[in-house]
């Protein structure tokens, strides 16, 4: 595999770590600095040029983007996306873990446990927003904050409102977090590979410091994951679009509560705590993508006109409750059943005998025209466009 490792930072010991582990696995492999590509978008075929030379052939890329440079990063590693090129955190995915509000709202779709949270602009809306999350004390973070900067316990509401205010006069925007008592300043983050987690350490925090980073002095241990803590990490990573990532959780009463989803976790911690071979782990599964890689398929499904991929909802009064997938007649409507989402159960590629419960959520790819059909909010025939009114603008006042 020739694989490369985009990264600002070469001496880093992750950087290192990874360049290691694939050189000792007989991989050729390169450091190049994300910011002396350029997007060459002048030729029939999508290209991209290093430090002004034409770029060799790769396998695969490996995305270390930073905070600052999300933008011109994401774009690099979607040229790459573009020219077929491996990567296993998309430019979506990463984009979308970078924003905290938008993490946020893309896992609550998905029924993830997370801390109560909001988000306000206006000054009034503030108190009520932290009613809602539960009261003070309330957590306080920057939407693009990394290794716990950014990050603000406020004891009390005053408090609070006169932080939001102050980061909002700047132009900052701030999400408002129930503070999760019970954790006692104690995280976990799991280390996600793929479909599994590879390594996990709990991090707490020193001192009177609330937040457990290891950035910020937080100890950390090995810790053994039950499966509900792991099957919330890899499926967290999943719906991110992220096939490496760092989850951060709490340790909720009711179970697992995540934090947040990185797309570049630090490998330097987790290795120490745990005594495991994690940058191994990473280029093991590159290596084993590139030699039967998965697709994005969400750009190569909607490029066919009439065709597209839509979620459909199983009413309970619907026809297709107690009926199989086979009976239910999709097929003869020339729409596909990907997968059968119920609750937080996930059943990929259902066979025809699979039987549909009310709640059901079936993401397929078919017809558009059928799928809208299907939909009793919507209109069953497609509107027609109208003609032009013979005064389309209004006449002037006075």
């Amino acid at each position: 595999m020739k694989l490369a490792i985009l990264s600002r930072a070469p001496k880093a010991y992750s950087t290192q770590r990874l360049r290691a582990a694939a050189e000792q696995r007989g991989h050729v492999v390169r450091v190049l600095n994300t910011l002396r590509f350029a997007i060459d978008l002048s030729g029939p075929e999508p290209d991209l040029q290093y430090r002004g030379r034409p770029l060799s052939d790769y396998d695969a890329i490996l995305p270390r983007i930073g905070a600052s440079i999300t933008y011109f990063g994401t774009a690099v590693v979607r040229q790459f996306e573009q020219m077929d090129v491996y990567t296993p955190n998309t430019a979506n995915g990463i984009a979308n873990a970078r924003d905290k509000l938008r993490a946020t709202q893309i896992l609550s779709r998905h029924n993830i446990g997370m801390p109560p949270t909001a988000f306000v602009r206006n000054r009034a809306d503030v108190r009520p927003a932290i009613e809602r999350v539960g009261g003070a004390p309330v957590v306080i973070k920057l939407l693009e904050g990394t290794q716990g900067i950014g990050v603000i316990l406020a004891p009390e509401v005053k408090v609070a409102e006169a932080i939001i205010e102050t980061l909002q006069s700047t132009r900052q925007n701030v999400l408002i977090q129930h503070f999760v008592s019970e954790s006692r300043g104690r995280d976990i983050r799991a280390l996600v590979v793929g479909d599994r987690v590879v390594a996990a350490m709990r991090r707490t925090a020193q001192g009177d410091e609330f937040r457990s980073n290891v950035h910020r002095g937080g100890a950390v241990e090995a810790v053994e994951l039950t499966p509900e803590y792991e099957e919330v990490a890899v499926r967290s990573a999943q719906i991110m679009g992220l096939r490496i990532a760092g989850v951060d959780m709490l340790e909720g009463a009711d179970g697992p509560l995540v934090m947040e989803v990185n797309s570049s976790p630090g490998l330097e911690g987790i290795e120490k705590a745990t005594q495991l071979d994690v940058a191994g782990a990473i280029i093991d599964y590159l290596a084993n993508q590139v030699a039967f890689p998965e697709i994005d398929v969400r750009q190569r499904l909607s490029v066919s006109t009439g065709y597209g991929v839509a979620e459909l909802l199983v009413h309970n009064n619907g026809d297709f409750v107690g009926r199989s997938l086979g009976d239910s007649g999709l097929a003869e409507r020339d729409i596909t059943v990907l997968t059968v989402h119920r609750g937080t159960t996930v059943i990929p590629n259902p066979r025809k005998a699979t039987m549909l419960e009310a709640g059901d959520r079936l993401l397929c790819f078919g017809k558009l025209e059928e799928m809208r059909s299907m939909i009793p909010e919507r209109r069953r025939r497609r509107a027609k466009v109208r003609k032009l009114p013979a005064q389309p603008l209004p006449e002037p006042a006075g």
